[in-house]
């Protein structure tokens, strides 16, 4: 059976609910899709100790803001999903779960959006599925001789998981930085951290607050003409959160070069050196989760559609939204993504009105 809308949003995280307060407001008719079987978006995946770079009263979407966590300056993942849930309710957002876009394709001068529960015809998509569910595993020579156990930031818990055995974490961002952090601080875990370059620590007073400032300062420069000051990573690759620099300033948090090959059991540098391992984490980042727009062949340089804002250069009714800077500055942070979420609600409403 297909099912008509306004407008279908596809992915029913941070961005997809910040799209359904904007259309709301907007007056339109519309869905929110998402593949999961509950809210919360990629939050309920993270790993146990997580926690926000910035504080709750930093951390909210439009119209409601996040209510701080008793005890913590940087609220944990459990309270992100507790608060996306709450907020979903409180707007009363129509967000259909366990419904997985396959597909979205054109058809008679409107969009199809075709799930695992049935197809939905639409005026416009927003589609915000985040990066999540495609992690990205670089081609590191080995990879497939190695016999231990191989998962990605995605796949990783909890230290305990780890008990008695030799890990290498690899990564020289946030995600890398924590991980190896929580293992080594646990004490159970023989940790190795390897990095491609030295990593570089923000100062320790920044955290996401100026990190978003610093990204929306940078746009703002780049969209008047100005030069490009290089944004946030201009300062820096890794937030000092108090786990990193409590393993940091212990002497346990200390990278070593990334190893020139994988073996059997483990790691082999140039030097000729090895390292025993029974477990690679491989933390090196997430790539846009676009396939269910292929149909539409958009498909831009890096695997990026080309945009104007969020709105899709070739399909004027498509917009992308929380993937990252090229969606919106900051548009996948909770705070970054109200402003996106807005002109895109904004300019379908135009759109769709005439």
């Amino acid at each position: 059976m297909t099912q008509r809308t306004d407008v279908v949003v596809v992915g029913g995280g941070q961005a997809g609910l910040a799209a359904g307060y904007h259309l709301r407001r907007q007056g339109l008719d519309f869905v929110i899709l998402d593949a999961d079987a509950a809210s919360g978006g990629s939050w309920q995946h993270m790993w146990d100790s997580l926690h926000l770079f910035s504080p709750a009263d930093h951390s909210s979407l439009p119209g409601r803001s996040m209510p701080a966590q008793p005890g913590e300056t940087y609220p944990d993942a459990g309270h992100v999903v507790n608060y996306l849930t709450d907020y979903e309710k409180h707007y009363d957002l129509p967000v259909q779960y366990g419904a997985r876009a396959a597909a979205v394709r054109r058809d008679a001068g409107r969009l199809l959006v075709e799930t695992d529960t049935g197809t939905w015809q639409a005026r416009a998509v927003i589609s915000a599925t985040g990066t999540w569910t495609r992690p990205f595993l670089p081609a590191v020579p080995g990879r497939e001789v190695f016999t231990g156990r191989q998962l990605h930031t995605a796949g990783y818990r909890c230290p305990g998981d780890f008990a008695g055995q030799r890990v290498i974490v690899v990564g020289g961002g946030n995600s890398g930085a924590q991980i190896a952090a929580d293992l080594a601080l646990d004490g159970h875990v023989e940790t190795t951290w390897v990095t491609q370059r030295p990593p570089r620590f923000l100062p320790d007073d920044i955290d996401g607050r100026s990190l978003f400032d610093v990204a929306t300062a940078r746009r703002r420069a780049l969209d008047a003409g100005h030069s490009d000051t290089g944004g946030v990573t201009s300062l820096g690759d890794i937030v000092a959160v108090p786990p990193v620099r409590a393993a940091r300033d212990t002497g346990l948090l200390h990278a070593k070069p990334m190893f020139a090959r994988l073996t059997a059991d483990g790691a082999l540098w140039a030097d000729e050196s090895h390292t025993g391992a029974d477990a690679v984490i491989w933390c090196t980042g997430f790539r846009p989760a676009l396939s269910h727009l292929a149909p539409l062949n958009l498909r831009g340089p890096r695997g990026r559609i080309p945009t104007d804002g969020t709105r899709a250069l070739e399909e004027p009714r498509l917009h992308l939204l929380g993937y990252g800077d090229w969606t919106g500055p900051a548009s996948a942070t909770l705070i970054g993504v109200g402003r996106p979420a807005r002109d895109a609600a904004g300019e379908i409403a135009n759109l769709l009105r005439g």
